[in-house]
């Protein structure tokens, strides 16, 4: 049986996040709400399920935002400290529930969050510390969260091996410069594709934003949502302008809904 749920764009943004400190550039300064662009991440929640998809360093200030409350399981993309830095910040959730937050994501990130977390992670740990449970994932091998099935799909950031995420209609794939064609399947028929799209310059790890468009042209969602922005994109009215029918940037605060 089908389920209908939203996806929430709780940070559109790059590293760096936008406005940029001490940068008074066209975007910066903009009075358009469209050009606040956080640390990338999602949030997508169906009637038996809540996922946090990365956990940035504004995660706290998103969820109040939106005024979000829960979330059954955290996914990572990748371990990057624009991707992991607000994980303690689920604490509420986890004293409120009394039980660990479950988290997702390849050997590598989780060995990494170990270590960023560490306190948690003791066999002693301080009262008020959060409590995990992690489980290891592979590219290609699905899982399911509360009967939820999820796809991480394998693409490179740069040199790194790291994970999109396809569940029902939607895929989201940030900080990527290549997609193997052995990924590609896992992107049929998707209805809505959130991509990385960084900035209009080469980079050496994401894709600029003809890439980007290129890619989303392959991939043929029905509609393509650029993300982790940088403020050397220009600002969202302007961009949009130039942008295919089925494509446009994502933004902080973007809602969609989805099916499962």
């Amino acid at each position: 049986m089908s389920q209908t749920g939203e996806l929430i764009v709780l940070g559109s943004g790059t590293s760096q996040g936008v406005p940029v400190i001490g940068c008074e550039c066209s975007v910066c300064t903009s009075p358009d709400p469209r050009d606040t662009r956080t640390r990338s991440s999602i949030h997508v929640h169906f009637p038996e399920v809540s996922l946090q998809i990365d956990t940035g360093p504004d995660f706290r200030t998103q969820m109040l935002r939106e005024q979000l409350s829960h979330i059954d399981a955290v996914l990572f993309t990748h371990e990057h400290q624009d991707h992991i830095a607000g994980l303690d910040d689920v604490r509420p959730i986890i004293f409120r529930l009394n039980k660990e937050m479950a988290l997702y994501g390849q050997e590598r990130v989780l060995n990494r969050i170990k270590k960023a977390f560490h306190y948690a992670f003791e066999s002693q740990p301080y009262p008020g510390a959060p409590r995990f449970a992690t489980t290891t994932i592979v590219p290609g091998i699905a899982f399911k969260v509360n009967g939820i099935e999820i796809m991480p799909i394998g693409v490179n950031h740069g040199n790194l091996p790291i994970l999109g995420y396809r569940i029902g209609d939607m895929a989201y794939i940030t900080d990527v410069n290549d997609i193997p064609e052995d990924a590609m399947k896992h992107l049929k028929g998707c209805k809505h594709l959130i991509l990385d799209a960084l900035h209009r310059k080469m980079h050496h790890s994401h894709f600029n934003l003809e890439q980007a468009i290129s890619w989303a042209k392959r991939i043929n969602a029905a509609q393509t949502y650029f993300i982790h922005m940088s403020h050397y994109m220009g600002r969202h009215e302007e961009v949009e302008r130039e942008l295919p029918e089925s494509m446009q940037l994502s933004y902080d605060g973007l809602r969609l809904s989805v099916e499962y």
